[in-house]
């Protein structure tokens, strides 16, 4: 029996390694530099936490090659060295406040990417397809309400900075919501991949917008409704817009209707503004956005402006190239380590360096979005759609609130800013979308001329999960 001949595509590894380096070199360069200028040597642990991070990449980078032999080249690379980059502010951070002992924050998160790391390595381990995912819809929906839920547990949740996000149990406290983003973007994708068709009927055309049928707009009012109830409850602005964004952006993806996305941002916008009414702390944080340099509202406390006016200052004050690592001001900015880690690298790199990250998660979210695009199956291509979108929306909320474009929502800069919930999250973000992105890289095995899959290929195709998944659905993008 005849089999068609195939040129086996390049996996991308070498490449993965070789950026690898190039991460770990910005990393560890930028650590050394911080030492040299505010201590004048070395630091004395060195080894510990840059040798620490290269063993990680190099775990990881196997692990890779192994399991996941056809994964984006880029993923991986461009988390470690955003990871990097946040480890080396948090020490200079460290540093300036008289903290870089062994009880600093950059050795807790160098701890949190340790576990980060791991959990996403045993995600590549254990997940060997994507697509097993979707017969968990409905206990995503349950297991993502229930973390959303868990701060308002009595004698569990507690409330810090005016929002109850946080969950303490013993000494370990972590915020539920990050593993909620991702178990609701399995519910979401599950969902739409099964309703998609239901959704996107035809409705009424209105001024040349089509528009949803009354009867198919239960979904995102229930969505709608889940974000008010964590923006009223949990007093959490970052996290309600940012699951209610996923869903309308999945949303959109699987309908392709533009008058979604209309009806979600005029839902959420309502909803705000009627919370800033009968809400004192959703109102004074549109005050703190509006007019930041009113002295009332600057000395407010809490709830005032101070923490916004002063990283502006420091933006302003790192002009073009920025004043160099180790040689801003970042305890004159309230959680400069976390709410603020972009202002502190806006002040020390300037607005040539803070591009240069921002382009980084442009790239990141830009191969999530092209695994999207390149795997098969519908359910992958609206997960990995959502996941990439993630990255892409929270990185904008953060920076928009910094710079007054939005008002600040509490959210944090993946990978760079101090926190052990986001850290891992997001690692398990990255391992997903590594799987994914093999999913669609990998190349089909042999045809022989009877039409047949043949066995020659030594890298099979992932197994096709047992259900109801229908492989030649498809959701464009």
């Amino acid at each position: 029996m005849a089999v068609v001949s195939q040129e086996r595509p390049r996996t991308g590894r070498a490449a993965e390694l070789g950026l690898l380096v190039i991460a770990l070199a910005i990393a560890i360069g930028a650590y050394v530099q911080v030492s040299l200028v505010l201590t004048g040597e070395l630091p004395a642990n060195l080894a510990t936490r840059a040798g620490g991070l290269a063993a990680l990449a190099v775990v990881a980078h196997v692990l890779v090659r192994w399991k996941a032999t056809y994964a984006d080249p880029v993923i991986l690379p461009i988390a470690v060295a955003l990871n990097g980059i946040g480890l080396t502010m948090i020490y200079r951070i460290d540093l300036a406040a008289g903290e870089a002992g062994e009880a600093g924050d950059a050795d807790r998160q160098l701890m949190w990417t340790v576990v980060g790391v791991a959990a996403a390595m045993a995600t590549l381990w254990l997940l060997k397809d994507h697509r097993i995912l979707r017969r968990y819809t409905y206990t995503a929906m349950l297991a993502g309400l229930a973390l959303i839920a868990l701060p308002l547990v009595p004698f569990l949740g507690a409330t810090i900075n005016g929002a109850r996000i946080w969950v303490f149990i013993g000494p370990m406290s972590f915020q539920p919501g990050e593993l909620a983003k991702i178990v609701l973007g399995v519910f979401f994708a599950g969902y739409l991949v099964n309703e998609r068709d239901t959704l996107a009927l035809a409705g009424p055309k209105v001024l040349g917008l089509q528009l949803p049928r009354i009867r198919d707009l239960g979904p995102i009012l229930l969505a709608w409704a889940a974000s008010i109830v964590i923006l009223v409850g949990e007093r959490d602005l970052g996290t309600s817009l940012l699951f209610f964004g996923l869903f309308v952006a999945m949303l959109y993806v699987a309908t392709e209707r533009l008058s979604w996305v209309l009806i979600g941002l005029s839902l959420f916008a309502g909803g705000a503004v009627l919370a800033s009414q009968f809400f004192g702390h959703v109102q004074a944080r549109l005050d703190a956005w509006l007019t930041p340099f009113d002295p009332a509202v600057l000395d407010r406390d809490p709830g005032g402006s101070g923490q916004l006016v002063s990283g502006l200052f420091g933006l302003a004050s790192g002009g073009l190239t920025g004043t160099g690592w180790g040689q801003g001001y970042p305890t004159t900015v309230p959680y400069a380590n976390s709410d603020f880690i972009i202002a502190v690298i806006g002040e020390e790199l300037g607005l040539v360096g803070l591009l240069a990250v921002l382009i980084l998660y442009l790239i990141l979210a830009e191969r999530g979005m092209r695994a999207a695009i390149g795997v098969r199956d519908g359910f992958g291509k609206l997960f990995a759609s959502g996941m990439a979108f993630v990255f892409a929306f929270q990185v904008f909320v953060v920076v928009g609130g910094i710079t007054r474009v939005i008002p600040v929502t509490g959210l944090t800069a993946p990978f760079l800013a101090l926190g052990g919930s986001s850290l891992v999250a997001n690692w398990i973000i990255v391992a997903l979308l590594l799987r994914i992105s093999d999913s669609a890289r990998r190349p089909a095995p042999p045809v022989t001329d009877g039409g047949e899959g043949g066995g020659g290929d030594d890298v099979p195709a992932p197994p096709r999960p047992s259900g109801n998944d229908n492989e030649t659905e498809v959701v464009r993008l």
